[in-house]
């Protein structure tokens, strides 16, 4: 090899290694090699959704898939008691960037006991993409051992299940027998949850309340003052030996001890969906029957507008609420029992897993009755104000 092409090869070498050396000290310090930008990382905007566990299962699915398709953004899924979560926004506690109670009757007292201090401003827009909107939609349903339904039904003239035909049962000292039911069943066992810490059990309350005085809607605070309103309430409530915080801790019980600790439970449609299944082949018949006058649980979601939500934060959650508005997000919403709360989304489809095909013959049904209309907000402070004088006081 002559001397000139051993000072090429040389040559060419020493290129090379300044070359490799430029690019490994780039990549080493953050920059772009081949002397093209630095590059930065994704800014990633975190924003916190504070829901109601009813819907854990369909939100935790669907936030999976969000933050696949939206690196962007990380939400920070925060399970709470619609009750309890609207104390502790109040309170300062919790500050979510996004907010989803079960119903609108705790929205809307929230929004009633956030605006005695006006200097705060509203805690939701009035209008637009970031007030409060159903993401799902539930109604309130009464799940019943079948034998027990039937003379329920009889005691009410053959009509739906009532809150009046419960309560003459459960006022009375002879229990089952008082309307026609057998001995050994006993005494009337009830189950809701304890109205001021979960929201099926205020809803309960409300329908309950609501079926007394014969009205759909126009509840006044005036008719939760009434003494003999507040003794049939009281009468009622003797059906039920414990106050669960939790719709599904007493629905799994249900299934799982049968009449034995339940004849009747109060609870939201789509857990009842959830376990009703389970119970067949275990202690009989348990069906789904929906009383005359319902309430839905509408999930609203709102953007807070509180002063530790960015502009940046805004955006993101406008995005996120998007999404779980989304035709496909909706659709997956029937595989967990909810109703979409896009009326474009169909109920009734050729799957043959959907639940309100599938489970027609336990009563689940496309139709529901006549909706309640929810009262205004110091309506329902006062309403839970009179059950934990005239029930929770007494225990």
């Amino acid at each position: 090899m002559t001397p000139k092409v051993l000072i090429i090869i040389g040559f060419l070498a020493a290129v090379g290694g300044v070359f490799y050396l430029s690019s490994h000290r780039g990549a080493r310090d953050g920059g772009a090699p081949r002397g093209g930008a630095p590059a930065t990382p994704t800014e990633v905007t975190e924003i916190s959704f504070l829901y109601s566990t009813e819907k854990k299962d369909w939100v935790e699915t669907a936030a999976a898939a969000f933050q696949r398709e939206n690196p962007h953004i990380k939400v920070n899924l925060v399970g709470r008691g619609s009750l309890e979560s609207a104390q502790a926004i109040l309170d300062g506690r919790e500050k979510p960037t996004v907010w989803s109670p079960a119903d609108s009757a705790v929205l809307r007292m929230l929004e009633s006991d956030w605006a005695t201090e006006p200097s705060r401003g509203p805690l939701f827009a009035t209008d637009g993409e970031g007030a409060p909107q159903p993401l799902v939609i539930t109604p309130l349903v009464f799940v019943v051992w079948e034998d027990r339904a039937e003379v329920l039904q009889k005691a009410n003239e053959g009509r739906a299940v009532s809150w009046k035909a419960i309560h003459k049962a459960v006022a009375s000292d002879q229990g089952w027998p008082s309307i026609g039911g057998k001995p050994d069943w006993g005494f009337v066992k009830l189950g809701h949850t304890d109205p001021t810490r979960s929201n099926s059990g205020l809803q309960a309350l409300l329908l309950a309340t609501l079926e007394y005085y014969n009205k759909r809607s126009g509840l006044t605070v005036g008719d939760l003052l009434d003494p003999k309103y507040q003794e049939w309430v009281k009468q009622l409530e003797k059906g039920v030996t414990r106050f669960e915080t939790s719709t599904g801790t007493f629905m799994t019980d249900m299934v799982r001890f049968g009449p034995s600790r339940y004849d009747i439970a109060v609870v939201y449609e789509n857990l009842a969906i959830s376990q009703i299944a389970n119970a067949q082949g275990r202690w009989g018949n348990l069906k789904v029957y929906y009383p005359a006058l319902t309430l839905w649980s509408d999930h609203p979601a709102a953007v807070l507008q509180g002063p530790w939500v960015t502009p940046k934060q805004k955006a993101a959650a406008l995005e996120w609420l998007r999404y779980l508005r989304s035709r496909p997000v909706q659709e997956r919403a029937l595989a967990f029992g909810f109703r979409p709360a896009d009326p474009s989304v169909p109920l009734k489809t050729q799957d043959a897993s959907n639940p309100f095909t599938r489970l027609a013959p336990h009563g689940i049904q496309v139709d529901v009755p006549p909706v309640a209309e929810v009262p205004e907000g110091p309506v329902v402070r006062n309403l839970l104000t009179m059950w934990s004088r005239v029930v929770a006081a007494a225990r």
